[in-house]
């Protein structure tokens, strides 16, 4: 559902954020409101915590966050559902936002967003440098995962669907690996 008729840019959009509803993203210059249900929140919240289980496990394994505003350009700001940085872009414990892109995003299906995560924000993510996207598709127990073959592509040039029985790994997370079938209640 969109909250604006009029193109916002990023910058304004920032400046709203103690005024804006949840759950909002700036979109092709659109406030976008979506409301999780919940297998999305289930979905999300399995993510955070395996991810975060297997950072804890080991030594510089980065950081992994819930959704936070993500300047992607001038008219888009998006707030992926889960993302991680690697070690050396690790936030600090005082700052307040992410500077930068993060390496992976992570965005889950919502009804009312779902065509725009695949249509508009999948093509910003590849333009703008993210090094992996994951789209988790609740109905179908996949996951899409896009990725670069090397750090210098200029696209994402590796594409996978991942299904509920099959084991997720990611080449920028070294020894984390998941059965999907976990984050969709099996």
């Amino acid at each position: 559902m969109a909250v604006t008729t009029d193109r916002m840019g990023a910058d304004d959009y920032l400046a709203t954020a103690d005024s804006r509803p949840r759950h909002t993203e700036l979109i092709d210059g659109t406030v976008v409101v979506s409301e999780p249900k919940l297998p999305h929140t289930r979905a999300q919240t399995e993510l955070i915590y395996r991810l975060k289980s297997w950072i804890e496990a080991g030594e510089e394994r980065g950081y992994v966050s819930v959704p936070n505003d993500v300047v992607v350009d001038d008219y888009n700001v998006f707030a992926p559902d889960v993302w991680w940085v690697g070690e050396r872009r690790r936030p600090q414990p005082d700052q307040l936002d992410l500077v930068g892109l993060p390496d992976l995003v992570v965005e889950i299906r919502s009804l009312s967003t779902w065509a725009r995560d695949l249509g508009t924000k999948l093509p910003a993510y590849e333009g703008a440098g993210v090094a992996e996207a994951w789209y988790v598709d609740t109905e179908a127990h996949t996951v899409m995962v896009f990725r670069r073959s090397r750090t210098d592509s200029p696209t994402f040039d590796m594409t996978a669907e991942v299904r509920a029985d099959d084991e997720l790994t990611s080449p920028l997370l070294e020894g984390f690996a998941l059965r999907m079938g976990a984050i969709f209640g099996a």
